[in-house]
């Protein structure tokens, strides 16, 4: 009986520290394969605040949801910093700072005015990442810059305008004119599509010197509808360009998101980014500490990518809008022609025609001989300073 009273205490015993071994074995196990997702934060600095429905930082703030769930973040490991104005230095680096403090591993700021403040803090902290949009600059290391080629879906953009203008006056309002070439680039890709339907139409810009100013952005709509504007483009964070159009009977393009909820009887489509694509692709290279090889070259997404396109052709597009529309679409995507070449485009029994056309400002300096190749993309992101044939200034 004690032989066996015994042989049942070392049985229970071994089984005991098996059951001990395998927890600390198994925390051990859960310790070295544990991955940083859990802790992993990011940071995003927004000029805007995401609530407002529509426009630039909810379009942004929609490409953060989508990487999120894409990678598996919780809401905690996301810090969002919103209305940063960014010509206020102070409050970016403060807002950028907080980031840091909270945890941030990697932090998006989205508004060019940013741009100077990460290169500052990308030396101050070498072990946070700094990604940037919109501008131009980068480090090399942590700190790099993202944008698209936004002006492709603005030359699709101008082809609904195009078609759809009577008075063959297109507003637009800018957030800048030509002393940005993004500014620039987007309002002469637009003008080039309004021309390839229609050559007789002018395009009138008006300019915020503001990316965000949505009392003038109604009143430079309403100045540019009293002018004989009846479609209005814009490059401005909010949809007020559009229900100014809305409220005075005429029809606009608006721009970061569709705006058709906006203005549903004026609205005919917009040029938005689909920020996901980016946003998924940075976080998972930080996350994976692939972030040097991911940044090693700033990043220009395209049409073709995925980034940037049209929202939905609306009902008030005029007749043939969306087959004009995906004609162009399928060249950006074959990347067989671009917009800012020495080949225009015009439409003809339902096909595209190429000619060969100097391009040309509208002081009438040839920018690219007739048949001769695109503009290059550093001169399209930093140093485009003119406007094209067809578009002036008020």
């Amino acid at each position: 009986m004690k032989k066996t009273l015994s042989l049942l205490m070392a049985l229970l015993l071994v089984v005991v520290s098996l059951m001990c071994f395998a927890s600390c074995g198994s925390d051990d196990a859960d310790k070295g394969d544990k991955t940083t997702d859990g802790e992993f934060k990011v940071g995003v600095i927004h000029i805007g605040d995401p609530a407002d429905g529509s426009g630039y930082s909810y379009t942004h703030d929609l490409g953060i949801v989508e990487m999120q769930k894409a990678l598996g973040l919780s809401d905690s490991q996301i810090v969002r910093k919103l209305n940063i104005a960014d010509d206020n230095a102070t409050q970016i680096r403060q807002a950028m700072e907080d980031c840091i403090a909270e945890g941030c591993k990697i932090i998006f700021a989205t508004s060019y005015g940013y741009m100077d403040t990460c290169e500052k803090l990308a030396e101050e902290h070498p072990d946070v990442i700094f990604s940037h949009g919109t501008g131009f600059k980068s480090n090399g290391k942590n700190f790099n810059n993202y944008f698209g080629r936004i002006y492709q879906a603005r030359y699709l953009s101008g082809i609904a305008a195009g078609l759809k203008t009577k008075t063959n006056k297109i507003g637009y309002v800018a957030a800048y004119g030509t002393e940005l070439a993004e500014t620039c680039s987007g309002i002469n890709a637009f003008a080039l599509g309004v021309q390839s339907v229609n050559p007789d139409a002018e395009v009138y810009v008006k300019t915020l010197n503001s990316w965000y100013d949505p009392a003038n952005e109604t009143a430079y709509a309403e100045a540019l509808i009293d002018m004989g504007c009846d479609v209005i483009a814009q490059h401005c964070d909010t949809a007020n360009p559009q229900t100014a159009a809305e409220k005075a009977n005429v029809f606009g393009c608006g721009y970061n998101s569709d705006m058709t909820k906006d203005a549903p009887k004026a609205h005919l489509t917009a040029p938005i980014w689909n920020w996901g694509v980016y946003y998924t692709a940075a976080t998972k290279a930080a996350m994976d500490g692939k972030w040097e090889e991911f940044a090693a070259t700033n990043y220009y997404g395209s049409l073709a990518d995925g980034l940037v396109d049209v929202s939905p052709i609306s009902e008030n597009c005029a007749e043939n809008t969306a087959e004009y529309i995906k004609l162009v679409k399928d060249l950006f995507a074959e990347g067989t022609w671009d917009v800012f070449s020495g080949v225009k485009l015009s439409f003809k029994d339902g096909a595209i025609v190429k000619t060969d056309a100097e391009l040309k400002d509208n002081a009438g300096n040839v920018i690219r001989k007739a048949g001769e190749g695109s503009v290059e993309d550093s001169v399209i992101t930093g140093t485009m300073n003119y406007f094209v044939e067809g578009v002036s200034l008020k």
